[in-house]
């Protein structure tokens, strides 16, 4: 009796053809729903109780445990027929973990919760930096299924091979293995207490802030359970990056990015085109959704008047957007501002997945200022990023928890000043100053009322520099008190 298809994981997301077949049609980053209307149109047999294929879902890179998992329960499956857009490397490394197999990955930083079959342990794919669990291995299909790519739909439009492919395709011979189940592990960690609608991120680089989101991603994320499963959230989180620039190309590449693909990224952001295969992107929506193309209009505006305020471009159509079931742009709005001299750029992301999407976009964001301030001659400036939802998948803890053990104390100068402190007769003597101007001057002999004339008046926004001043403030109160002289550290 033929074993029938059925999957254990992500139920929603995976389209049932056959579920007697023994073939998995995977689409990356394609949408199912295209990609199978294109092969019904090219004449393959999609048809219920003969097509070869049992089942069709993506593999955006975040599904890779779940589909090792799923194939274990449905040994039928011999063959993965590939046919979609490959943007996050998810097919070389669901090919490496067959080929090379998994690795120890000895960060503790990340821990699991125990299961049934024990307590996993971080595991890494050969040959990639994807980290997974070590719950499955290679060693558990008896008969690793075949894996044949056939490029994506605007690479291979007619997919004549893949056709070809499926009309001779024979099933593997005897009897299929014995389903499998082995449990998804979760991620041992806790949610730090925060006002889930306050952080804000301030960074030089792309790459510092990006880390620097999934930190804070890590431990304030509150759970969450969505449409899509299980998510930690923050809400209307602001990221500012000084200095956006290019991340070299090895640091990148270490953190899984593709330089060639987010170049392209770049690309697709300033072009007006959309393919086939794809409900929205970022480019057409700016460029020629509304019937107009937004960048010439903000370029004029602003040759017409640099101090112009409504250079604002809008991506989201609520005729379509707020009725329709899928397609909706997680960029909703970007805002042109000359301010302080510079090309400033403010973009809002109605939505926001924290780990794969975030600096891609802020890539594509780059190239739009970019764009902008060369026609208008005109120093890009700081870029600025408003998530209202941002989330991790809850099981990419384990990735988010192995960037966060990355971040280090760095030292950042608070934009409102610093203070010099001293004795003066029987008070301290604070001044708060900004380069050689004394912007106010604090006295009074207890350091707790400095603190709170300090706070009530804002004078701090770094928490490292509260520290030190309130600890320079004990010091200095100490001093006064014994008659010791006092010198500020």
């Amino acid at each position: 009796m033929k074993l029938e298809f059925v999957p254990l994981y992500c139920q929603e997301q995976i389209l049932r053809i056959n579920p007697k077949g023994t073939v998995g049609l995977l689409t990356l980053w394609s949408r199912p729903d295209v990609v199978l209307e294109r092969l019904r149109r090219l004449g393959a047999d999609l048809h219920s109780l003969t097509s070869p294929i049992a089942a069709v879902g993506t593999l955006y890179g975040n599904g890779l445990r779940e589909l090792l998992r799923n194939l274990l329960y449905n040994p039928q499956i011999d063959t993965l027929v590939v046919y979609g857009r490959d943007r996050s490397g998810s097919l070389n490394e669901l090919r490496a973990f067959f080929e090379h197999g998994l690795e120890p990955y000895g960060d503790t930083s990340v821990a699991y919760e125990p299961t049934a079959l024990g307590t996993p342990e971080p595991a890494r794919i050969r040959g990639t930096r994807r980290v997974i669990d070590n719950l499955v291995r290679p060693e558990h299909f008896p008969s690793p299924p075949i894996i044949v790519s056939f490029g994506s739909p605007k690479d291979n439009p007619n997919a004549e091979d893949l056709i070809g492919f499926l009309k001779g395709y024979k099933p593997r011979p005897g009897a299929p293995a014995q389903r499998q189940t082995i449990p998804l592990p979760q991620v041992r960690i806790a949610a730090h207490p925060s006002n889930p609608r306050t952080h804000t991120i301030v960074a030089d680089d792309p790459l510092t802030a990006w880390k620097d989101l999934i930190a804070t991603m890590h431990r304030f994320g509150v759970p969450v359970t969505l449409a899509k499963g299980e998510r930690r959230e923050l809400q209307n989180v602001k990221v500012v990056v000084e200095h956006p620039q290019p991340v070299p190309e090895a640091e990148l590449q270490r953190y899984g990015f593709d330089p060639v693909k987010l170049r392209r990224y770049q690309q697709d952001m300033l072009s007006p085109s959309l393919e086939p295969d794809e409900t929205y992107n970022y480019g057409n929506r700016l460029r020629a959704y509304f019937g107009l193309d937004s960048l010439p209009i903000v370029i004029d505006r602003l040759r017409k008047d640099p101090q112009d305020r409504k250079a604002y471009a809008v991506l989201w159509d609520p005729r379509r957007d707020l009725a329709a079931p899928s397609g909706h742009p997680c960029l909703v709005s970007l805002f042109f501002r000359l301010f302080q001299g510079a090309l400033t750029l403010t973009a809002t992301f109605r939505t926001h997945n924290a780990l794969d999407a975030w600096l891609v976009n802020f890539y594509g964001l780059m190239a739009v200022q970019d764009h902008v301030a060369s026609a208008v001659s005109m120093t890009p400036g700081a870029i600025t990023v408003f998530s209202h939802s941002i989330t991790i998948d809850a099981g990419q803890a384990d990735r988010a928890a192995l960037i966060a053990a990355e971040r280090s104390f760095r030292y950042r100068e608070d934009p409102m000043g610093y203070f010099r402190i001293s004795l003066d007769g029987h008070e301290i003597l604070v001044e708060h100053r900004y380069g050689d101007v004394t912007l106010k001057t604090y006295c009074h002999s207890k350091a707790s009322r400095l603190q709170h004339e300090l706070a009530r008046d804002g004078a701090l926004s770094d928490i490292n520099h509260a520290l030190y001043v309130g600890r320079q403030l004990e010091r200095a109160e100490r001093c006064l008190r014994d008659g010791l002289p006092y010198r500020q550290e």
